[in-house]
Parts: structure tokens; sequence; C-alpha cells
């Protein structure tokens, strides 16, 4: 290596002090007890921004002749790979004040990486160093002086002292030694420039998490809920529940109250509703066999709905006799009930009843009125059967 190559003094010292920095507090590490409540280390990724400002001092020749002390700034933005190592951008402007009046003012412009080896911030809170992170860092650096473009290099160590106890200001002395190369240029100087930076380094980061506080946020967000979860059964999972579908185990809407569609007949909330008459010989409880279409189709529900049980009516108009139309009603129920028997309906599941013509859907004043007075109905019961095994 050639001579101007050489590290200055001032450069070799910042770096022997830089690693006595460092690892003096490491040799009794393990010594120290840690709390629960001290800090956890630094996720990968986390940021920190750097400001160094501070003196600039030229060391060698001619700059040390020409210059006298002049101030710098280093500005750093640096991402953690790990606790101990960031990487990151440096920016460095330096200016030097001429001792000649009519020379203009020494200016350098650094813009380059940066490696920072640092003791990690989450030491805990006991620690006999006072939680102080020694660091050290060296960057490659393109070099801006005049109009001359050329490379650099620096390194630097430093104290960085936590403000506060989440740790986001860290404040602290620094020394950075500069390094610019001067490349062989015919009829110039070519020896190296090499500077002294001493100042104060403020670094600004997300600060550190704690056990206590990661304990804390973890039990804000557990949550007990208590949910009261109301199962309604629905065999036919037609999404109406049994204790209201009328037809539990036959897939229907709601507006037929769960029930399929029938073509002669309508499933009521309380009932079931005839589309047609059922007729019967002239004064007599014989079915005509006009309304036996009716009647299977009343069969059909029935069977497809075992838990349905039903009350059959039998009604007469006021035409005759109250008790002879009491008891034609009476046998037109019957009639219908054995029926419904006679084609496999179990007769527990049936209950006939007749009202004469005290029970009038129609005025008796009419023959189209008595007409739709002698009528059966079937009346559903709301009772819910078990089912059979």
């Amino acid at each position: 290596m050639s001579q101007r190559f050489t590290l200055a003094p001032s450069a070799k010292a910042v770096i022997t002090c830089a690693v006595l920095l460092m690892f003096a507090p490491f040799a009794k590490a393990s010594e120290v007890e840690t709390p629960a409540h001290d800090p956890i280390p630094a996720k990968t990724g986390a940021f920190a921004l750097k400001v160094e400002p501070g003196v600039a001092l030229p060391l060698t020749h001619p700059q040390s002749r020409i210059f006298k002390v002049g101030g710098a700034e280093t500005i750093k933005a640096l991402w953690a790979l790990t606790p101990y190592l960031d990487i990151g951008p440096s920016v460095t402007f330096m200016a030097l004040p001429s001792d000649d009046s009519l020379r203009d003012l020494g200016t350098a412009w650094t813009i380059g990486g940066s490696l920072q080896l640092k003791r990690p911030h989450d030491a805990p809170d006991n620690d006999k160093y006072f939680a102080v992170s020694p660091w050290m860092d060296i960057d490659g650096l393109y070099v801006r002086t005049g109009k001359l473009n050329r490379p650099g290099f620096a390194v630097a160590a430093g104290l960085a002292m936590p403000i506060g106890e989440s740790r986001v200001f860290w404040l602290g002395p620094f020394v950075r030694y500069l390094h610019i190369v001067q490349l062989e240029r015919s009829g110039f100087d070519n020896h190296d420039a090499k500077t002294l930076f001493l100042g104060i380094s403020l670094e600004v980061g997300s600060g550190v998490e704690r056990e206590r506080e990661r304990e804390a946020v973890a039990a804000a967000e557990v949550r007990i809920v208590t949910k009261e979860t109301f199962f309604c059964p629905d065999r036919d999972n037609d999404g109406i529940p049994d204790n209201v579908d009328q037809c539990p185990d036959v897939v229907g809407p709601m507006d037929n109250w769960g029930c399929p569609k029938y073509k002669k007949l309508v499933v009521m909330k309380d009932k079931i509703e005839l589309k047609e008459r059922l007729y019967f010989a002239w004064d007599q409880a014989i079915l005509q066999d006009v309304s036996f279409p009716v009647l299977d189709e009343v069969v059909q529900l029935l069977n497809e709905n075992k838990r349905i049980r039903v009350q059959v009516e039998g009604h007469a108009s006021s035409e005759g006799e109250d008790d002879h139309n009491q008891t034609l009603s009476e046998e037109r129920a019957e009639a219908v009930l054995d029926y419904l028997v006679a084609h496999g309906i179990d007769k527990e599941r049936l209950v006939s009843e007749g009202f004469g013509s005290s029970v009038p859907a129609d005025t008796n004043a009419t023959v189209e009125g008595r007409e739709n007075n002698r009528r059966v109905e079937f009346v559903v019961h709301l009772k819910i059967l078990k089912d059979k095994e």
C-alpha cells in the first residue's frame, strides 16, 4: 500500500476505542438478572434516524494549512438486520473556512452506505452500564469536493445513552474519521485528504417494547364473549323451525306454514283450508265421488306430516230442525273421518264434531249463503305428537 493510503493515527485511535467500547459492556452481561418487564429484543427492520452535527478538523496538508476548523453534519437512515447490526444510507456535508479571506470556503459532500455495529438497545433497566450503547460504523462513500468526484470512506465510534424509559431518543458523543482518496492526477497534489469530526449524535428510533406492555396489549385484545345460542330444530332444513312448521318433515315455503303447495288445499296456521267443497248426497252423510280428490290430498298431507292432528268439523245450513241439522253435521263429519281412516290415517290423530247450524260461515238468508254453510272444515290442532319409533 502506498504511503498516502496509510491511516492517520487519529483513525487508528478511533477504531481502537470503538472496539474497546463495544466489548466492555458484554464482559459481565451474564451476571445481570433480567426482570420480566425489561425490554425485549427489537424486531428485524426496526428503523432509526441518526443526526450527527460536529466540528471538522483537517488533519493533513495542504488542507490543514489552507483551512481552519469548520463544521460537518452527517445524517443516516438505519434499519436493523439484527439487534447488533444496522445498515442504511448516509449523507455528510462538511464546510471548512479558509485562512485567506480571498479563498473560497472549502466544502465536501459525501453519499454512501453505512454498516453499524452496536450494543443492542434492549439492555435491562438495572444494567451496570446504564443501558449505554457503544457503537462503531464504517461507510463506503462517493465524495464531491468542488468540481472533483472522488471515492472515500469513514469510520466512527461513539456512545449512545437512552433518554427516558421508552428509549426512543439516544444521545451521546462521537468521533468520525473521514478519508478522501485522491486519485493520481498529473500536476495536482495527490495526497489523500483526512478529516476528523467531533460532535454529538442524536438517534431517534421506534423505542423498545417491554414484556409487561406486550402482555397488557395481549390482555386487552382477549375478550371473553358469552353468547347464548338458541337452537331451533328444523328437520326438513327448509329454514322454518319445527315449532312453527306445520309440515316439519316436508320442505315447504313459509307462506304455506312450511308445507308444500297443494292443489286443492292450503295449510293455515290453525286449520287446513279446502279450495273445493265436499259434496254429500242430499240430506245424507254419504260422500259423493267428486269429493274424493280433495280428501285424497288431505290424506297425502297427513301421511307426509305425522305430527298433525285434525278435528273434522261438520256444519249445516239453518233449513230444517236444529236437532236434525246437528245430527246431520255430526254424521257428515264422522263420514269424512271414516274416509281418512280407511285410507291409512291413524284414528287417534282425528277428531270429528258436528256443529249443526250454530256456527254459520255465511248468511242463511240466501240460497248461496245456505250452500256455503253446509260444509266440512278441518281444524289443525297445534299439539305436537312425539315421533313414533
